[in-house]
C-alpha cells in the first residue's frame, strides 16, 4: 500500500516549484492562480527570493504548500494514494491531495494560518528547540517540570523530539535535558512556539475560516498528527486540524500506525526529502521514495 507524505515549513528552498513551471502547462496555470488569490508574485519569491525572504511565515507555509500540492496534481494518474499524512503544515497539502479540500480553499486556509500564527508568535517572546538521544517519556516529565510554558511538540522519530514554548521555558528546559543526558538540545531559529498553548490566539482567528470552508468526503484516509490515526470524516478532519495548531505534531506514532494499517511505500511529494529520513529512522523496513515528474 501506498502512503504519500507531505512536508512541513523548514523544506522551503530557493529555486522551489521553478521546474514544475517549466515543465507543465498546468502547474504553470496553477502557480499564476496562487498569485492571484494571494495577492503577491509568490512564485518570484519561491523562485528567485533570498532564503530569508523564504523564511517568512507568511511566505514559507503558502510556498511548501503549493510546491506539495501541484506536483502531486501534476502527477495525474501516477498519483494513486492509498492513505496520506503531512508533517503539522504539509497536512493541508495532503488535504487538498485526497480531495477534502479544493486547491483553493486549501492555499487560503494555509495563508490565513500563517498570518494568524505570525500574529501570535509577536505576543510574546516564544521558540522551539530540538531533542537528541533521549526517550520520549524524559523529555515530557522535564517539560513539565520545568517552570512557564514549555511542551513537547514534534514527536519527529524515535529520539528526536522537539519542544515549544517561551523562550526563558525553552532554555530552562534545554539545560536540563542536556543534564539528564541528551545528546543534543538546541535551540531552531524559528519565529515562535508553533503546537504550544502559545498558538491559542491563532486558533481563534484560523476556527472561523475553516469553519466556513467545505471539506468534502476525502478519497483516502489521512492520518491527522493529533489523532495519530486515519479520518475520513470531514467534521473530525476540521477540528483535528485546528486543534492541531496547539497540539502536538505525533510524526513517529502516525508512520507506526500507517504501517500498521498496511504501507509499505512512503512517497514524499514537495519540496526536500526530510520525511523519507523519519519514516527510515522510525522503521528501517519502511520503503521510502521522492516523488517526481
Amino acid at each position: 500500500m501506498k502512503a504519500y507524505v507531505f512536508p512541513g515549513q523548514g523544506a522551503q528552498f530557493t529555486g522551489m516549484g521553478q521546474e514544475l513551471y517549466e515543465q507543465s502547462a498546468l502547474a504553470k496555470s496553477l502557480f499564476e492562480q496562487a498569485n492571484e488569490i494571494l495577492g503577491f508574485d509568490i512564485t518570484k519569491i519561491m523562485f528567485e527570493g533570498s532564503a530569508e525572504d523564504l523564511k517568512k511565515t507568511e511566505v514559507t507555509q503558502p510556498a511548501v504548500f503549493l510546491h506539495a500540492t501541484i506536483l502531486a496534481q501534476v502527477l495525474g494518474d501516477a498519483f494513486q494514494p492509498d492513505m496520506v499524512a503531512g508533517h503539522s503544515l504539509g497536512e493541508f497539502s495532503a488535504l487538498v491531495a485526497n480531495q477534502c479540500l479544493s486547491f483553493e480553499d486549501g492555499l487560503k486556509l494555509v495563508s490565513q494560518r500563517a498570518q494568524a500564527m505570525q500574529k501570535a508568535c509577536a505576543l510574546e517572546p516564544s521558540t522551539m528547540a530540538a531533542v537528541l538521544g533521549l526517550e520520549d517519556a524524559v523529555v515530557e516529565q522535564i517539560c513539565t517540570e520545568t517552570p512557564g510554558t514549555v511542551v513537547a511538540a514534534n514527536y519527529n522519530c524515535p529520539g528526536q523530539l522537539v519542544i515549544s514554548g517561551s523562550v526563558s521555558a525553552v532554555e530552562m528546559a534545554c539545560v536540563k535535558l542536556s543534564e539528564a543526558g541528551a545528546r543534543r538540545a538546541l535551540i531552531l531559529p524559528v519565529g515562535g512556539a508553533f503546537h504550544s498553548p502559545l498558538m491559542a490566539p491563532a486558533q481563534d482567528e484560523l476556527g472561523q475560516a475553516i469553519e466556513a470552508t467545505h471539506f468534502a468526503k476525502p478519497i483516502c484516509p489521512v492520518y491527522q498528527n493529533v489523532t495519530a490515526s486515519a479520518v475520513v470524516d470531514p467534521a473530525a478532519i476540521k477540528s483535528n486540524l485546528l486543534t492541531q495548531l496547539t497540539a502536538p505534531v505525533r510524526w513517529t506514532q502516525s508512520v507506526q500506525q500507517m504501517m500498521q494499517d498496511g504501507a509499505t511505500h512512503f512517497i514524499e511529494v514537495g519540496p526536500g526529502n526530510v520525511l523519507q529520513g523519519l519514516v527510515k529512522k522510525i522503521n528501517r523496513e519502511a520503503q521510502t521514495e521522492k516523488a517526481e515528474l
